[in-house]
C-alpha cells in the first residue's frame, strides 16, 4: 500500500519527466532533434530547474488534494491552488513561442520573445517558487485548522 507521501512524489517525478518529454518533443517536431539537444545544452539548469519546479508543485498539490479528502471541505484551496500550478505552466513554457511563432507566422513576436528568452526563463523560475510556496503555504493553513 503507497502511503501519503510516496504518491505525491510518484506523481511530481511523473510530471517533471512529462514536461522534459513534452519539451524534448515540441521542439524536436519544430526545429529537429539537433536543435532540441542544443537548447538543452545551453539552458538546461534553466529547462531542469522549471521541470523540477513544476513536478514539486504537482506533488505538493497532490498531497493537499489527498489530505483534504482525506479530511474536511477545502475545495476553495484546491481550486486556487491549481490555479497557481497553471500560472507556472504557462510562463514556464512561454520562451518556445520563439520556435512555434514561425508557424505561426508572428515574426515581430519572434524577435520579441528571442531577445527576452533568459528573462523570461526567470520568470518561469519565479512562477514555479511562488507557486510552491503557495501550495505549502495552503497545506500548513490545511494542517492547522
Amino acid at each position: 500500500m503507497i502511503n501519503n507521501t510516496t504518491k505525491p512524489i510518484l506523481y511530481g517525478i511523473l510530471a517533471s519527466s512529462i514536461l522534459l518529454g513534452i519539451y524534448f518533443a515540441v521542439l524536436s517536431l519544430v526545429s529537429g532533434w539537433n536543435f532540441a539537444q542544443d537548447q538543452f545544452s545551453d539552458f538546461w539548469y534553466f529547462i531542469v530547474g522549471l521541470a523540477l519546479g513544476f513536478g514539486i508543485q504537482i506533488g505538493l498539490y497532490t498531497y493537499l488534494r489527498n489530505a483534504i479528502h482525506a479530511g474536511q471541505g477545502g475545495g476553495k484551496v484546491l481550486g486556487v491552488t491549481g490555479t497557481t500550478s497553471t500560472a507556472a505552466m504557462i510562463s514556464c513554457c512561454a520562451h518556445y513561442l520563439v520556435n512555434l511563432a514561425p508557424i505561426l507566422g508572428v515574426t515581430g513576436l519572434v524577435a520579441f520573445v528571442a531577445q527576452y528568452q533568459t528573462k523570461l526563463f526567470w520568470v518561469g523560475l519565479a512562477f514555479n517558487l511562488a507557486g510552491i510556496a503557495y501550495v505549502t503555504n495552503r497545506i500548513f493553513k490545511f494542517k492547522h485548522t
